[in-house]
């Protein structure tokens, strides 16, 4: 599966990523990451920088989902892949540059990188589309929510 170029572009503008693993327990555990890049039309990736328990999850069990969102227009992606984590001094850890280049300074954090290939993407929309709604009825509506919340 292929992320196409409005995957790529959502992804680019909110690199927040809902990753979905599960734990020793068989238990669901959802943690937000918000590193994530595009590396190619078939991988994606989060800098580890506090995620203990997800890539613990993920070294167990390399199986995840992950969920983003535009929260104006209320559409996104699913995401769901393998996961291999490449710790620092390993081979293909020099992956980080592309992390440097967006995230600078907070890419020194980056203990892991998570690469994820993808192996399906399904889109993510809000019911209100369903009855006709508009993006830009939808983008209206939220801006103006926000704007309520934060002033």
């Amino acid at each position: 599966m292929r992320l196409n170029v409005a995957a790529r572009q959502l992804i680019a503008r909110f690199p927040l990523g809902f990753v979905a693993t599960v734990d020793a327990e068989g238990l669901p555990c959802v943690s937000p990451k918000g590193t994530f890049l595009v590396l190619d039309d078939g991988t994606l990736g989060f800098g580890n920088i506090r995620s203990p328990g997800t890539v613990a999850n993920l070294r167990a069990n390399p199986a995840c989902e992950v969920n983003f969102i535009d929260p104006f227009l209320r559409k996104g992606l699913r995401v769901r892949g393998t996961a291999r984590i490449v710790g620092s001094g390993e081979a293909g850890f020099d992956r980080i540059s592309g992390w440097r280049a967006v995230w600078g300074d907070l890419a020194d954090r980056i203990t892991d990188l998570v690469l994820i290939e993808v192996a399906a993407v399904k889109p993510l929309s809000t019911p209100p589309y369903d009855d006709g709604v508009t993006e830009d009825e939808m983008l209206a509506l939220y801006k103006a929510k926000y704007a309520e919340i934060y002033p």
